[in-house]
């Protein structure tokens, strides 16, 4: 895939994935053309990256994803205060989304994309890191994309990252997961999705992988470390240093990524806007679906503690 650009200049970071938009500065008001080829930029560089974007406050994020698609609350986690769609993760509150993933898949028509903003970055570490899972499917042997193109895959939200600290003690951990599963969603997946904008084929795994669908837990897992580890090969990496104001784009449909855990009691927030997806289709024409949700409790009757904690607002 290559493209023209004529309102706005690109500059590929690596090879395979990547690319910063330089020279534009984002916001609702702009025109049409250069959001088009800001989205023309996404499909074809699966994360896009703008320098410096000060003048972004929340609400002028959620304006300017606005432009990009719907957005998308988070099913399971409350939106900051006093904004519409932003999810903020805070390390201060043990928000460290440190393993690979790809948005909210224990949906099925899970995020088509994310705008991250960065809020607070630390001196040194915490970059983020995406991964390229189209490239991945591509340079997969025969065998393997044969294989792939057969299975299914459950995906739960069984576990998530966007406001827990796991080296917190048990009893704030079970609080936590008790929180995140009080609605419960088992979406089934194909292996590998069809890009409903580009016709590429990416392969849809991440830490919300819960087992292949015919297989024990044993093999699930042999099966997820052998195509994981060909998402997350170096050639398909691109990573991102982080100053405030930076802001990165990424096809949610087509990329994992994780932030790298390496920044001590330095203090980090970002703030994030999604955008509505569609219903993944496999290469057989067999689309997702969610076929278990228990929805128990209202995400709207918990708060936030000191302690980073979602409690009960009794």
């Amino acid at each position: 895939m290559s493209h023209d650009y004529k309102h706005i200049q690109v500059k590929p970071i690596t090879g395979r994935i990547g690319a910063e938009i330089v020279n534009v500065e984002l916001s609702s008001e702009l025109e049409a053309h250069v959001i088009d080829e800001i989205n023309q930029a996404l499909l074809q560089y699966k994360v896009i990256f703008f320098k410096a974007q000060h003048h972004l406050d929340d609400a002028g994020q959620e304006a300017f994803a606005a432009r990009l698609g719907t957005p998308l609350n988070h099913p399971t986690v409350p939106i900051k205060n006093g904004s519409k769609h932003i999810l903020e993760l805070d390390s201060a509150h043990g928000a460290r989304a440190d393993s690979w993933h790809t948005d909210i898949t224990f949906l099925d028509a899970y995020p088509k994309a994310s705008i991250l903003r960065s809020v607070v970055a630390p001196v040194a570490g915490g970059d983020t890191a995406w991964a390229n899972t189209t490239s991945a499917y591509a340079t997969l042997p025969e065998a393997l994309k044969v294989l792939a193109d057969s299975l299914r895959v459950i995906h739960s939200n069984d576990f998530d990252y966007a406001n827990s600290d796991l080296t917190v003690n048990k009893e704030a951990l079970a609080k936590y997961k008790n929180f995140f599963k009080s609605t419960e969603y088992e979406t089934e997946h194909p292996l590998v999705r069809v890009h409903p904008e580009t016709g590429e084929k990416t392969l849809l795994l991440g830490h919300f992988f819960k087992r292949f669908v015919g297989f024990s837990s044993r093999e699930s897992r042999k099966l997820f470390d052998l195509f994981q580890s060909h998402i997350v090969k170096q050639e398909n990496i691109v990573r991102w240093r982080w100053e405030a104001g930076d802001v990165a784009i990424w096809d949610n449909r087509a990329t994992q990524h994780r932030a790298i855990n390496d920044y001590g009691d330095q203090h980090r927030v970002v703030r994030r806007v999604t955008l509505e997806g569609d219903i993944p289709v496999g290469v057989d024409g067999r689309p997702s679906q969610t076929f278990h949700k228990d929805e128990k409790f209202d995400i709207k009757d918990y708060r936030l503690s000191e302690a980073g904690i979602y409690e009960k607002v009794s």
